[in-house]
């Protein structure tokens, strides 16, 4: 989504599983706290400045709330979700509107809404429910249920307050066609029928400009739209450039295109490119890391600030106009700070502070009186609470790589604050999705959670992680199982080595490419690793290529260049190679798996196959399916349910402490068809 608004508990007991369990000096955090929703977050101000907008929960489900921007205490819910809640939205230009996406049980076929803040209609602006085929008939995915379009907001601008762009693949399930979509009347104009682009770049104007496509060498090309209406070849992009190079929009005059830009260089810079004269400039670049974030004025187009993250977010000013509201804001409070919105003329922006040991907090700047009005944090009951500081650490790989890396410790563990424990504590290796992707610093829930249980945590921007250049990323081609995970296991051997873990009570988790690293963990390195936790993790790399959603296959060669070929015989045997289902047989440790009924990424046949091949082999295993999910445990019920059993798993397994399941279990979806009984507690807390 491309906007043309720039801006950028405690509880009275403990129950213990094990005879070597640790000794705490804080006490126990309702994981309600770290994984329920959150009081506000998503907070934006219409374009006008005269209302403000954030999400909460509404009967236990996030929704849009707006208030007077003079008055955030009188804010009133918009929107009504009483399933999955609302993620993302923005304001449309007329001030009047809410728009948002929202999908059906996490299956990522996203529909554009839009509700209007006095009346709170919600209307559906794309209520298309299947995808018809060249036979005339809807199209049915294997499962036997028709498959349903994805729509996205291709752009929206103040110049055109009534209407927006989206993309929409109603036609052909592969490729998205761009509408003008009118906000009143619902009417959806087609301005690009797409039987071949992967993408498009739009201007202020709605004018087409620019599509790519994937090349056979996993780069990518771009198409600038002539005079006569033809798309003539512009501007390649190498391979390795692929994932550190993009255009991403345009100045006021919308004939200076900005970049993203690696090549001739490592790192991704920030640059112009004059489309009349073809003259392009370097405007920032760093040598340890890739341009992160940007600010971008709201009507002029000018690009003020751009931000880095090596091991922490570092801004460098460029014009000298806001460089005394910087000066200021960096005063207000602690922290990493962030420019998260600002009204079309400028006078006041929503300002964010991170901290590793605290909630966010969130002000509304008022620019003309220099004057921050601190607003509220995003989850109120961590205030004041005995949290744990995320220490920056760079550990060297095996081949002379940096791995920034991210290490919470218990509090009361660390008490001169180096990052080391008075003694070697439990771990747990978290691993982040992606895998182009990557951790960074800040409060973790994640982090929060386990550190409160007694565990240090330890997060690793392995090979293929994206902000640290292309060299990084293109290191990890064709890793999978490989070289990306001999970085998590140096990362282990590290933490050992420094007297933080015990190697003995050492867990890997993760979600996404960090649940398939669990799987590795375990059937590669299965003398590593005392137990694992797999949150929607693939089990065969072939069969996760197979079955990617039918709009990412004009990214095919992304994958295939750096994971593996599916289509040819001899990539085939080698993605099994890399697959864990392929070596099942050698897991002998302890395994949790999660999974989203409906996840459209990585389906539940990943999961239900290792699963499978585990009985017949008579492995122990715990599976927990959420019928209502996708890609990832959004409902907070889901979320607490999963996090209240793996606490349970990782007690008996490490030697941590937990909270008992309570009634955490209360309105998720969870089945637990295989396994139960593996963990304490669990079958006996099942609905029945």
């Amino acid at each position: 989504m491309r906007l043309c608004k720039w801006g950028l508990l405690m509880l009275p007991f403990v129950i213990l599983l094990t005879s070597g369990c640790i000794k705490k000096t804080t006490a126990l955090i309702d994981r309600q706290l770290f994984f329920g929703n959150p009081d506000k977050t998503g907070v934006a101000l219409s374009p006008d400045g005269k209302h403000i907008s954030y999400l909460a929960p509404l009967d236990g489900v996030l929704n849009v709330y707006v208030a007077p921007a003079d008055d955030p205490a009188a804010a009133r819910a918009v929107t009504a979700d009483k399933k999955r809640g609302i993620r993302r939205y923005l304001w449309s230009f007329s001030n009047q509107h809410i728009i948002y996406l929202q999908d059906d049980g996490g299956d990522e076929n996203w529909a554009v809404h839009i509700v209007d803040i006095s009346s709170k209609e919600d209307r559906n602006l794309t209520p298309i429910e299947e995808i018809i085929g060249p036979d005339g008939k809807p199209i049915l995915l294997p499962s036997g249920k028709k498959m349903r379009p994805t729509a996205f907001i291709q752009e929206a601008c103040y110049k055109h307050p009534g209407e927006i762009l989206i993309g929409l693949n109603n036609r052909d399930p592969q490729y998205h066609d761009l509408y003008r979509l009118n906000l009143e009347s619902g009417e959806m104009k087609m301005i690009q029928q797409n039987d071949r682009f992967a993408g498009y770049l739009t201007d202020d104007d709605y004018n087409l400009r620019f599509a790519t496509n994937m090349t056979p060498d996993g780069g990518s090309e771009y198409f600038q739209l002539s005079a006569r209406g033809e798309w003539q070849p512009f501007m390649q992009i190498p391979m390795e450039d692929m994932l550190t190079t993009a255009p991403f929009g345009f100045d006021k005059s919308n004939q200076v295109l900005y970049l993203i830009d690696s090549r001739n260089r490592n790192t991704a810079a920030l640059a112009t490119l004059d489309l009349a004269t073809g003259e392009s400039k370097i405007l920032y670049e760093d040598p340890r890391a890739d341009i992160r974030n940007l600010m971008v004025h709201p009507v002029e187009k000018n690009i003020e600030a751009a931000a880095v993250e090596f091991t922490r977010t570092e801004w460098k000013i460029f014009d000298p106009a806001i460089q005394a509201d910087i000066d200021y804001l960096k005063s207000v409070s602690p922290g990493d700070w962030n420019v998260s919105d600002r009204t079309l003329d400028d006078k006041f922006w929503i300002v964010s502070y991170l901290v590793d040991d605290g909630p966010v907090r969130y002000y509304l700047y008022d620019r003309a009186a220099k004057q921050a009005r601190f607003l509220f944090t995003n989850r109120s009951k961590l205030e004041g609470l005995a949290l744990a500081k995320m220490h920056p650490v760079v550990i060297p790989s095996r081949d002379g790589l940096d791995l920034v890396s991210y290490l919470t410790l218990p509090a009361g563990t660390d008490r001169d604050n180096n990052g080391r424990p008075k003694s070697a504590l439990p771990m747990v290796l978290y691993v982040h999705g992606g895998p182009w992707g990557r951790d960074s610093w800040g409060l973790n829930s994640t982090h929060q959670w386990l550190a409160n249980r007694g565990y240090a945590v330890l997060s690793v921007n392995f090979r293929a992680s994206t902000g640290f250049g292309k060299d990084f990323i293109s290191a990890g081609n064709k890793g999978w199982a490989g070289k990306m995970h001999d970085d998590l296991i140096d990362a282990v051997n590290w933490a050992v080595k420094e007297g933080i873990a015990e190697k003995e009570k050492i867990a890997i988790m993760g979600g996404s490419y960090g649940g398939y690293a669990t799987l590795v963990g375990l059937t590669f390195t299965p003398e590593v690793f005392a137990c694992g936790v797999d949150i929607v993790g693939p089990s065969n790399l072939r069969t996760l290529l197979e079955t990617i959603p039918p709009y990412w296959k004009p990214q095919l060669e992304l994958f295939t260049i750096r994971v593996g070929d599916y289509r040819t015989e001899e990539g085939r045997a080698f993605l099994e190679s890399r697959s864990p289902l392929t070596r099942v047989g050698e897991i002998a440790k302890p395994l949790l798996i999660g999974q989203g009924a409906n996840d459209p990424r990585v389906k539940q046949s990943e999961a239900d196959q290792i699963v499978k091949a585990m009985q017949e082999k008579k492995i122990p295993v715990t599976y927990v399916i959420y019928a209502d999910e996708g890609h990832g445990f959004a409902r907070p019920e889901n979320r607490l349910s999963f996090y209240a059993i793996t606490e349970i798993f990782l007690s008996r397994f490490l030697g941590g402490e937990f909270q008992p399941i309570g009634d955490d279990f209360t309105n998720s979806s969870l089945s637990v068809p295989v396994g139960a009984t593996e963990i304490p507690t669990l079958a006996a807390a099942l609905p029945k």
